[in-house]
């Protein structure tokens, strides 16, 4: 049997269920928004005890990431993705849920060529695409004056 791409693409929209968009993008912001609001706290706690704003904010992203990796090796991290959908994504948090995932997955395939080789499989790009951005940016700020 051949099937067209526009008779799969119809078929498949009627047999996929409706998404429930309105609950995915309100959990997506309450869980998001914890964890931003749990970064603000330990933030706030560094401050507290002594670190400057700047020195704090860096303790902050560390101990955000240091979270994120601990609760993903921990298969915790998992879990609260499925719940919230994208709003564990977006923090740093994901960004270390984003390595580590993949460095656990291929762990079988040894330390070099399977652990260490899969961990920037998916963070790797973004990376590559924001940092090579930002110099592009930084070139035009500096070729216009405004830097």
């Amino acid at each position: 049997m051949k099937i067209t791409a526009a008779e799969y693409q119809k078929l498949a929209q009627q047999k996929s269920p409706p998404s429930p968009l309105f609950k995915d993008m309100t959990l997506a912001f309450l869980v998001g928004g914890a964890i931003c609001t749990i970064g603000q706290v330990i933030s706030n706690i560094y401050m507290y005890y002594g670190l400057p704003k700047k020195e704090a904010a860096t303790a902050t992203t560390i101990t955000l990431i240091f979270i994120g990796a601990l609760l993903t090796g921990l298969k915790i991290y998992d879990k609260i993705a499925k719940f919230a959908g994208a709003g564990t994504i977006v923090p740093v948090t994901g960004f270390a849920n984003s390595i580590v995932a993949p460095a656990l997955e291929f762990k079988s395939e040894g330390y070099v060529l399977g652990m260490a080789g899969k961990m920037f499989a998916i963070a790797g790009p973004v990376l590559v695409f924001g940092i090579s951005t930002s110099i592009f940016y930084g070139i035009i700020l500096i070729l216009f004056g405004w830097a």
